[in-house]
């Protein structure tokens, strides 16, 4: 059965909230890159901690602590560089004017979904489907 006031639901955001989107997920990079960032710093450094003239016992540990630590941050890093290329996508998405349309239904996504995972691409109900 057809939707009787097709007017009233929208297929696409407006293009001011677009731009309100697009404020968010721009900051939300701008974050996540400088996240990012430091994360590769803390992987890079290769500092000592110290423990030259201790026991090598400890030393042994704290390599240990060192190699499961830069093991952390590298996976870390690899989120974060996955969040940022799926809020990049985000942002394509706002250009060519699909950005908050359920790549499943459809359907639009509600503002409160896209505001806390601004790079969502299914609503809440084709989500729950999924699982």
């Amino acid at each position: 059965m057809s939707d009787p006031n097709p007017a009233q639901t929208p297929h696409r955001y407006s293009d001011k909230e677009l731009a309100e989107f697009r404020q968010i997920i721009e900051a939300k990079i701008e974050s996540a890159e400088a996240y990012l960032e430091t994360l590769k710093e803390n992987f890079a450094n290769d500092q000592n901690n110290g423990t030259d003239d201790t026991s090598p016992t400890f030393k042994a540990f704290e390599e240990g602590s060192s190699t499961l630590s830069k093991e952390a941050n590298s996976q870390l890093a690899a989120r974060q560089e996955k969040f940022i290329r799926d809020l990049k996508n985000a942002l394509n998405r706002i250009e060519n004017k699909t950005y908050g349309v359920c790549r499943v239904t459809g359907k639009l996504i509600s503002k409160e979904r896209l505001k806390l995972v601004p790079h969502a691409t299914l609503s809440i109900e084709a989500k729950n489907k999924q699982q």
